[in-house]
């Protein structure tokens, strides 16, 4: 049975709902753990046969703890299997889904000393009903500018879970 360490750097929960979904791809033959990268976890990777970092984009930055666990971890990351995902809205646009062609993936790499051997891009969801009043209405403003929804209502998942999968089986391939 193959270890697995699945962390996280999750704002609104999608970015632990996509690494569920990819736990399930990946199957019993795997075993799974997770870790919140908030929490400044000491990690010892030499314990897992695979390591799978995801993390969300809020008002169009990653969390500085992901910087910060980056650089604490960087010649593990280097050496392990290590694959990365980032979560955000604007990859609900085709053209700006991929690693390629994600500003925040562009920007990731720019600042962080680590470059993921494998790396993808999901977007997430938009939870409107559960966001304080300033998260709602500034949310709804980055919205309207992007021709996104706004009926501060609704939910709305625009993650492609067939798109999961897929880097579900070539992180298995790692």
């Amino acid at each position: 049975m193959e270890k697995v360490l699945l962390l996280h750097s999750s704002c609104e929960g999608q970015t632990i709902k996509i690494l569920n979904h990819i736990e399930q791809d990946l199957g019993e033959q795997y075993q799974c753990e997770y870790a919140d990268i908030h929490l400044e976890p000491k990690i010892d990777f030499s314990g897992y046969d695979r390591v799978l970092i995801g993390a969300s984009v809020r008002y169009g930055h990653l969390n500085k703890k992901l910087y910060q666990f980056i650089d604490r971890n960087l010649e593990n990351l280097e050496q392990a299997n290590v694959a990365f995902f980032c979560v955000n809205l604007t990859a609900r646009k085709e053209g700006k889904d991929t690693p390629a062609t994600s500003a925040y993936v562009k920007k990731f790499l720019l600042k962080s000393p680590w470059h993921p051997k494998m790396m993808a891009v999901f977007a997430g969801a938009l939870r409107y009903p559960r966001y304080n009043f300033f998260d709602r209405t500034m949310i709804k403003l980055i919205m309207k500018l992007t021709d996104g929804e706004t009926d501060t209502t609704k939910e709305v998942e625009y993650t492609d879970w067939q798109k999961v999968s897929n880097f579900s089986q070539q992180f298995k391939a790692l």
